[in-house]
């Protein structure tokens, strides 16, 4: 079978349809991880994506799926590349995805830390999160562990309804 590259579909739209792995209900470019997808002149889509933080296990997964979207529409070769400059930031996420983020019951994250450009600076207090109730709404939540089902998520539970969520914290 011979795959014929496509001049008629954006590679930008294909690959901004791509879900994440770990996050099903928003896709790469509501997450902001998808920085860009063209077409070269030699017929090569290159795909290029942010990890959400260092050693992010997902990024197999979403270069995989990223390739498969692209084949089954017909590009023949794909390019997936990682971009580390500027690094990912929760201020990435679109409106778009924070409001499926929400319906899905995981509270999106607040404004991500003002950080000067060069090293990260060590913190060794405790980092103070909040977050609203996706569920409910209400303000009344408290953390029960800093770690969720993927380093990048908390699990809080709501005071007011007393249901557990998780809450995508701020990077």
């Amino acid at each position: 079978m011979t795959v014929v590259t496509r001049v008629d579909v954006d590679p930008w739209e294909v690959a901004a349809r791509v879900t994440d792995p770990e996050l099903p209900m928003v896709t790469l470019a509501d997450l902001g991880v998808l920085r860009g997808a063209r077409l070269e002149d030699d017929g090569t889509v290159v795909v290029e994506i942010t990890p959400t933080y260092t050693g992010c296990p997902a990024m197999g997964v979403m270069r995989a799926d990223l390739v498969h979207a692209l084949h089954l529409a017909g590009f023949a070769d794909v390019d997936v590349r990682t971009v580390l400059s500027p690094a990912w930031s929760t201020d990435r996420i679109s409106d778009e995805g924070r409001r499926k983020l929400a319906a899905g019951g995981i509270a999106p994250p607040g404004k991500a830390p003002a950080r000067s450009d060069g090293p990260v600076p060590l913190q060794l207090g405790p980092t103070r999160r909040t977050a609203s109730c996706p569920l409910c709404g209400s303000a009344d939540t408290e953390e029960l562990s800093e770690f969720g089902a993927t380093a990048c998520k908390a699990l809080r539970r709501c005071r007011s309804c007393r249901e557990p969520f998780e809450h995508v914290k701020e990077i």
